[in-house]
């Protein structure tokens, strides 16, 4: 059998999730068809088959993580079928089982002692030997992976295809859906065939989905099956009131004043339960835990009063603009550093990563060619970003390589705080929530309006001087009328 290992789809990322099988073992798939929907940290791509073949074998289930490089997909070779690759599975199984009795002869031998032991203890038994066997069985197709063939390590760098086929469509429920647009569906719990499409064709979009979720009245009635005329009709009762059936005895306990505080009253528990972290907040949590672990972050605060804007001035647009005057002062905060080998690269345009919050978790999409562009370019590449991220439609190229960090946390609340810098980057600014404060002026006061601005840098890059001046450039520009 021939295996085929999980691309690298293009991001960079150890692994992949599985959301989707669009094939079966058995089944016939010709180059470029799409196989398997997988999710990496910011987008739902269509894994092509890069060759005509036979599936013989899919390794994982939808929810189940594949590291880049690992078996995906087996494809069976010319005179295999099937049932060989059955047999041949049940035989290293077997052989792995054996193995690892011979390992551990005492776990291997059923006595009289053994069958009097509780089914608890029986069961725990057949697990670590299940275990065990499992570990076998994964060593022996490690050892034997490197002898077979690989078909591909990169989306668009296969042996027989440099296409890279994202959002592919295909029809569930009689309607045509994309990857991302089937996985949010999932994940909202929409019933596709009932969602009414509002693009080209007929395709169901990820605002169809949205919509459905926050306005249930918008899907398709289902069909109820009818009721039989011998049944009879429930009864129902409202809220707060007796049931038809209840007894004397129970309508005095329901009429009773409710239990005082402090008295359980409910059979549920008061805890939550535990949920796997997938897709970005799995990628998130890494790379926070990446930040933590190698960036020596030192945070700077202060004000800009913006108090002579003209009228209509973009608070991101000008802080965009900020971060680049600040470069112009101070370079080498728009800049990445290698820890690893001591050396950083002083960049001489800017490629802004805006941290955008969505409910699946962060995404820091790239802004380009910040240092250059207008102020309408700006706004343009800005709604382009947040629509795709919304959509979960963002290329893959436009979620890295940025050389600054910017967060507008203030939108919802908060003044200053103390922000995560993404590495190889070095800085991050970020703005907290537009106030009005009293400012001295001529022996008076006046209120003006204020941004409260937090630079997070790396100490091992930067010093606090460079900084400090970098701040104190975008205060200047954040300072002048437009």
């Amino acid at each position: 059998m021939k295996i085929f290992n999980l691309p690298d789809l293009g991001e960079g990322l150890p692994d992949a999730e599985i959301v989707e099988w669009h094939v079966a073992e058995g089944d016939e798939v010709k180059v470029d068809q799409p196989m398997v929907s997988m999710e990496t940290a910011k987008a739902v791509v269509d894994v092509p088959s890069p060759e005509n073949a036979v599936i013989g074998k899919l390794y994982g289930q939808p929810g189940d993580i594949i590291d880049t490089g690992k078996p995906l997909v087996g494809f069976l070779e010319a005179g295999e079928t099937a049932e060989d690759v059955a047999a041949e599975t049940a035989a290293t199984h077997t052989e792995a089982i054996d193995t690892a009795a011979a390992a551990d002869p005492q776990h291997a031998v059923t006595t009289s002692s053994d069958a009097e032991q509780s089914s608890d203890s029986s069961t725990q038994s057949a697990a670590a030997s299940s275990s065990a066997a499992d570990d076998a069985a994964q060593t022996q197709a490690d050892d034997a992976e490197d002898e077979r063939a690989d078909t591909g390590t990169v989306v668009g760098a296969m042996e027989t295809s440099d296409r890279v086929q994202v959002e592919a469509l295909s029809t569930v429920g009689g309607v045509k859906v994309s990857p991302a647009v089937r996985a949010l569906a999932r994940k909202l719990k929409i019933d596709l065939s009932r969602v009414k499409p509002s693009g080209a064709d007929g395709v169901v979009t990820a605002r169809d989905i949205k919509a459905a979720a926050e306005n249930p009245h918008l899907l398709a009635a289902e069909q109820q099956p009818p009721v039989s005329a011998d049944e009879p009709e429930p009864k129902v009762s409202e809220p707060g009131q007796l049931g038809a059936t209840a007894s004397p005895d129970q309508a005095r306990v329901q009429s009773q004043d409710p239990a005082p505080y402090g008295v359980e009253t409910s059979h549920h528990p008061a805890r939550g339960e535990w949920e796997p972290i997938r897709g970005t907040r799995r990628t998130m949590a890494r790379i926070m835990s990446e930040s933590h672990a190698q960036v020596v972050a030192t945070t700077l605060m202060d004000d800009a009063d913006i108090h002579a804007w003209q009228p209509g001035q973009d608070i991101t647009i000008r802080l965009l603009r900020a971060l680049w005057a600040g470069a112009q002062t101070e370079p080498g905060l728009n800049a990445w550093y290698n820890g690893k080998d001591n050396v950083r690269m002083i960049h001489k345009g800017m490629d802004v990563g805006i941290a955008v919050d969505t409910p699946d978790g962060l995404f820091v999409p790239a802004l380009r060619g910040v240092h250059k562009a207008t102020a309408a370019e700006l706004r343009q590449g800005i709604n382009r970003l947040r629509d795709n991220v919304r959509d979960r439609s963002i290329p893959p190229e436009d979620l890295k390589d940025y050389t600054i960090m910017l967060s507008n946390f203030g939108v919802f609340a908060g003044r200053y705080a103390t922000p995560i810098i993404n590495p190889p980057c070095v800085c991050i600014v970020a703005a907290g929530k537009l106030r009005h404060d009293a400012v001295p002026v001529l022996g008076g006061f006046e209120a003006h309006r204020i941004i409260p601005l937090s630079l997070t840098f790396d100490h091992r890059a930067c010093t606090g001087g460079e900084a400090a001046r970098f701040l104190q450039a975008m205060l200047k520009d954040l300072a002048l009328p437009q």
